[in-house]
């Protein structure tokens, strides 16, 4: 099991930055990639960035140039440092740790490898 906890959700105005912290324990030798996931109040749940190990990180195209998601391996954290801030960014933010296997040429979730952070309230004031 992984066990994944966020901080740094916060109440900012447009413009303003904020980093995101998500700090796993358990077996984490079992996951290889690490993303963050955000839902607006009556929204699906969207992709906002991706990590792995030898890949470029990916975006979500509303928040490239503006989000940057990182590693500290040896503190077991990944962050999201979420600069320029816009209404629009408003949603509650996952951290997700999963693992994901090459087939067919695409990468594919592995089952019984996918786990979820509590979530962190991310809201931005115009």
């Amino acid at each position: 099991q992984v066990q994944l906890v966020e901080s740094g959700g916060d109440l900012v105005q447009a413009g303003g930055s904020l980093r995101l912290s998500c700090a796993a324990s358990g077996t984490i030798g079992d996951i290889n990639t690490m993303a963050w996931y955000r839902q607006a109040l009556g929204k699906r749940r969207d992709l906002v960035a991706s990590i792995r190990s030898g890949e470029t990180p990916t975006y979500l195209d509303s928040v490239k140039g503006r989000f940057t998601i990182s590693r500290d391996n040896a503190k077991n954290t990944t962050y999201l440092q979420m600069n320029s801030l816009e209404p629009g960014d408003t949603a509650v933010y996952y951290c997700n740790a999963a693992l994901y296997v090459m087939i067919d040429g695409r990468w594919t979730l592995y089952r019984g490898h996918d786990y979820w952070g509590q979530g962190t309230q991310v809201t931005v004031s115009s």
